[in-house]
């Protein structure tokens, strides 16, 4: 248990350093505004990539639709905060809530049928997926005006602070450091290395599929929940399936099953497009299609299991346990 806690006390001071270095940059204007909010759409992407990366890089489900998840969470939770018309916090809590819940209900709906698909034919279907919700969010003035259609969503409070976006991060990644050490995320990284090895034990592989992909996608929701409301316009083709591709780039080149991976890679990608974004200028728009394929090739071509590979780092690290004559030894990688 020692180096367990010892494990956790680092995490919690690194944490904490990294907040009050963040906040000190902020308070001396080292960090100008334009960086605070590439820094908050970093931590954003976090949350969202978490979800994929259980989906995905520890369950195996090859889902290319997640950005479309994304997009329901931050169009239900700001149209909840739009209609509520209050910038108050309890507002803003209900909100992510409705987020969470309505991408999850739909994440379930969808996966009924969805999941009994394998492979590449589950991401054709969540890519199609993808496209009726971007197709749905252009229309969606004709039955609610004030999501605004094609035109974009606009007049949703913005109450997100940097504190709000690093509090909802540190939690999302406990939570799902939690869920992958669980019973629960065992069983669903035994699905991904053999599916029929884990129904022969007497597992029922899509009871855990399901469980992963509503989680995952609950994640996506909470993500654009925060995303809404801090950013004042919203549009569909922000949500479309080619933004789909900017999560999968994450945790396949963070390292599939490594949350550590995901977490330093959503950050460092987000912080590249903008970099890129200065430095090219209106090329930029022209050239980062390819720009993204040499990395990726550079990636797959120097290090194929990704940055991270299946590692993790600190408390991520699966917990050390007791064997019975008293001796420890490390959990299983994911």
């Amino acid at each position: 248990m020692g180096r367990n806690n010892n494990q956790l006390i680092k995490s919690i001071a690194g944490v904490i350093i990294f907040y009050a270095l963040i906040k000190t940059a902020i308070l001396t204007g080292f960090l100008n505004p334009y960086w605070q909010r590439v820094l908050d759409q970093s931590l954003i992407y976090v949350i969202g990539s978490l979800g994929l990366s259980l989906i995905f890089g520890f369950a195996g489900q090859f889902s290319i639709g997640h950005a479309a998840f994304f997009g329901l969470g931050a169009y239900s939770g700001g149209l909840v905060s739009k209609m509520l018309g209050t910038g108050s916090i309890p507002a803003f809590l209900l909100a992510l809530l409705v987020s969470m819940l309505f991408t999850a209900l739909v994440a379930y709906l969808i996966g009924k049928p969805v999941l009994r698909l394998q492979s590449d034919y589950l991401g054709i279907a969540t890519l199609g997926f993808g496209v009726i919700v971007k197709v749905a969010l252009d229309n969606a003035n004709k039955l609610i005006p004030e999501m605004g259609g094609a035109t974009g969503m606009t007049g949703v409070p913005q109450v997100v602070t940097f504190e709000w976006v690093f509090f909802f991060t540190v939690l999302a990644i406990i939570i799902s450091r939690n869920f992958l050490h669980s019973t629960y995320g065992r069983v669903c990284t035994s699905i991904r290395e053999d599916e029929i090895a884990t129904s022969a034990v007497g597992i029922n592989p899509a009871k855990y599929k399901m469980l992963v992909f509503v989680f995952g996608c609950a994640l996506a929701g909470l993500a654009g929940g925060i995303y809404a409301h801090c950013y004042p316009f919203l549009h569909p083709s922000s949500f479309d399936f080619l933004q789909s591709f900017n999560f999968l780039i994450i945790v396949v080149a963070g390292g599939m099953g490594s949350l550590t991976g995901t977490v330093v890679t959503a950050v460092g990608w987000v912080f590249l497009q903008e970099g890129l974004r200065f430095a090219l200028g209106e090329a930029f728009m022209d050239w980062r299609g390819v720009i993204y394929a040499v990395l990726l090739i550079i990636l797959v071509l120097v290090r194929q299991q990704g940055l991270f590979g299946n590692k993790e780092i600190g408390v991520l690290a699966p917990r050390a346990v007791l064997t019975k004559g008293g001796k420890k030894n490390a959990a299983p990688e994911s």
